[in-house]
């Protein structure tokens, strides 16, 4: 059922099931026999190719194309392919409900299970076992008993000797072991990524949703950096020598400041995951800052909310404020950073190279005087302008590489400027490549000097 979320939006209530069927033609475009895949719910891959939430052990899926129709005489198989989603007994009910039942079409019912029934065109099934039997041992079983049931126990002659089977390149060393042990070779295939990198209107519904959090936790640091005093009687000779900004009568630092962001993610029903990253001063340029430090006037206070959501979608929002500046070093990297940011959003369209908005947003960057191809610890910009986003914070297409932008796809634009000495600035947004441009997926104001908001 439908509901709002913290922002009065309503949840969203399209399905989230994934599309198999590109896996299914990956193998059959290879000239394989099968992709099999083994992790647990903590991997990537895994978890979005089965909708599968669950165990922390060792699970695997299988999945095999529709055969040559020369040796497939049963009009009832067309399809696509078959998948099988071996998971420990324990879990059977689960699987059945997330990895079958999520993928029927509105039409089907539990007693239906043929092609038609299932959105993609590929039927599922869940084998169990009790234990004992590796999650990759049970694969290789799968995999031969589905081949020979597919071809009726005939095989090509091409088709003598070892099995083919396409497999992701994090796939653990122990599954492919004995799935090699059981007479496969095994090609790896980035046929995952590629589908992934592309998001169905389902998976930008989450995105949207944890983006919507991640911006309420953003306008929860920035009213907390606006509502912070300046101790009386400082000045501005050294941002370094200046007493910490007070706030509730404490002094404000980053974890304090975390913890504010981190209980609004909450309110929202999004975790933090750890992903809340804030520096301030030095350590500012820091990229993965998750210390605690004093913040004090004058200095750069960068703030990354990439928070996860209940179906494992990210979002990623990053801004910098400074209380209280002098203008210099700070406001001049800021200028430049929105420039990039400006110049960057400017090219995204379908058709256009991920490179090209990297670097538009260099050459902005060098126009301010920064070093666009700085090093990690030197002063500059050391970084991508962007990644894709989705069931991990970082994934393809990265805006530093080669692809061409395509709809759907979900990338982050954060162009930066660093210096180790003074402190960094950030300016990150979420955004959709859609027809005919882009859309910012959830949008908070920029602005050096915080707000209340």
């Amino acid at each position: 059922m439908a509901g709002t979320d913290g922002d009065g939006a309503r949840r969203p209530s399209r399905p989230l099931r994934t599309d198999l069927s590109p896996i299914a033609e990956a193998v059959a475009d290879a000239d394989a026999d099968a992709f099999v895949a083994v992790g647990d719910r903590f991997d990537d891959d895994l978890r979005y190719l089965t909708r599968f939430s669950g165990p922390d052990r060792a699970y695997a899926l299988v999945v095999v194309p529709r055969v040559d129709p020369r040796i497939d005489r049963d009009a009832e198989r067309a399809g696509t392919g078959r998948a099988v989603l071996c998971a420990p007994a324990l879990f059977a009910e689960q699987a059945e409900r997330e990895f079958v039942d999520r993928a029927r079409t509105d039409e089907a019912t539990a007693e239906t299970a043929g092609p038609d029934d299932f959105h993609d065109g590929v039927t599922r099934e869940v084998r169990t076992a009790a234990g004992g039997a590796h999650a990759g041992e049970r694969a290789a079983a799968a995999v031969a008993e589905l081949l020979d049931d597919e071809r009726d126990g005939e095989r090509d002659d091409e088709r003598d000797g070892d099995r083919t089977l396409l497999v992701p390149a994090s796939i653990p060393h122990d599954a492919a072991v004995y799935l090699e042990r059981a007479g496969n070779a095994l090609a790896s295939t980035d046929a995952v990524s590629a589908a992934r990198a592309r998001k169905t209107d389902a998976e930008i519904d989450r995105l949207r949703r944890v983006q919507r959090a991640s911006v309420a936790g953003m306008r929860r640091a920035e009213t907390v950096l606006a509502e912070s005093e300046v101790p009386a009687g400082t000045g501005r000779d050294g941002a370094t020598d200046r007493p910490p900004l007070r706030w509730n009568d404490a002094p404000l630092t980053t974890e304090r400041l975390r913890r504010e962001v981190n209980a609004a993610l909450a309110e929202r029903g999004v975790r933090d995951a750890g992903n809340t990253v804030i520096g301030a001063g030095a350590s500012a340029a820091d990229l993965h800052f998750v210390g605690d430090a004093e913040i004090r006037p004058g200095e750069t206070v960068l703030i990354d909310v990439s928070p996860r959501g209940p179906d494992g979608y990210h979002g990623d929002v990053t801004r910098t404020f400074v209380v209280d500046g002098e203008g210099g070093w700070e406001r001049r990297a800021y200028v430049a950073v929105e420039a990039a940011h400006e110049a960057a959003l400017a090219e995204i369209e379908p058709g256009v190279p991920a490179a090209t908005v990297h670097g538009e947003a260099a050459a902005e960057l060098a126009a301010y005087g920064f070093d666009p191809n700085a090093e990690e610890g030197e002063a500059g910009f050391t970084h991508g302008t962007g990644h894709g986003v989705g069931v991990s914070l970082h994934e393809s297409p990265s805006l530093s590489g080669g692809t061409e932008l395509r709809p759907g796809h979900v990338v982050t634009v954060e162009p930066g400027v660093y210096d180790p000495a003074v402190g960094g600035v950030r300016l990150e947004d979420l955004v959709l490549v859609t027809e005919d441009g882009y859309e910012i997926l959830a949008e908070h104001p920029f602005g050096i000097v915080p707000r209340a908001r």
